[in-house]
């Protein structure tokens, strides 16, 4: 079981690093990995198994948070239509967007930064994302609005981006060009 002492935090190199390209169909490993990706996430949003286990509560992760520089991310998070995205992907990709910018208001957080970092993160409102499920078949999703911000945020991860490098550092809190707040 992934647990917070598992998580790499912000300063190892990991998470500077492009991860690798995960060769298909995934190995056994690779697929426990990113089961366990999953388990942890569904585990820090559960109150009782969180406190218990001193979990942060988190709806994305990737690979090199970690330690594992592998395109895999997992995303478990309910939207703002009370729907459930549950994904385990391999080698994602974002193949379109929209024009349209949107943004948290709150601002975003992840679990390898153990501090608040204010500001806005500008990031596309619309996106079309292909990758690999834990079965090997080709997955194309189309996402808006959180479940969409957390994909973009955990491939950020895959390329070496943290959230707050996005952040405007001279106006942390100016509204992206053309952006809607995120509901």
């Amino acid at each position: 079981m992934i647990t917070m002492d598992d998580i790499v935090r912000e300063g190892h190199p990991i998470l500077r690093q492009v991860a690798k390209e995960v060769d298909l169909p995934p190995s056994e490993e690779d697929k426990k990995t990113l089961e366990a990706m999953m388990e942890f996430l569904i585990n820090s949003q559960d109150e009782e198994i969180a406190k218990k286990y001193n979990l942060r509560a988190g709806i994305g992760l990737a690979a090199p948070q970690i330690g594992i520089s592998k395109r895999m991310i997992a995303i478990y998070l309910t939207d703002e239509q009370d729907r459930l995205h549950q994904y385990a992907l391999f080698n994602p990709k974002i193949i379109s967007h929209s024009v349209e910018m949107t943004y948290l208001e709150t601002g975003e957080g992840c679990l390898s930064v153990d501090r608040d970092v204010p500001g806005y993160v500008p990031r596309y409102a619309r996106i079309k994302v292909k990758g690999y499920d834990l079965d090997n078949n080709e997955v194309t999703l189309k996402l808006k609005g959180l479940a969409a911000i957390a994909v973009q945020h955990e491939i950020d991860h895959l390329n070496g981006i943290l959230f707050y490098d996005r952040i405007n550092k001279e106006d942390p809190f100016k509204i992206p060009e053309g952006a809607a707040a995120a509901l």
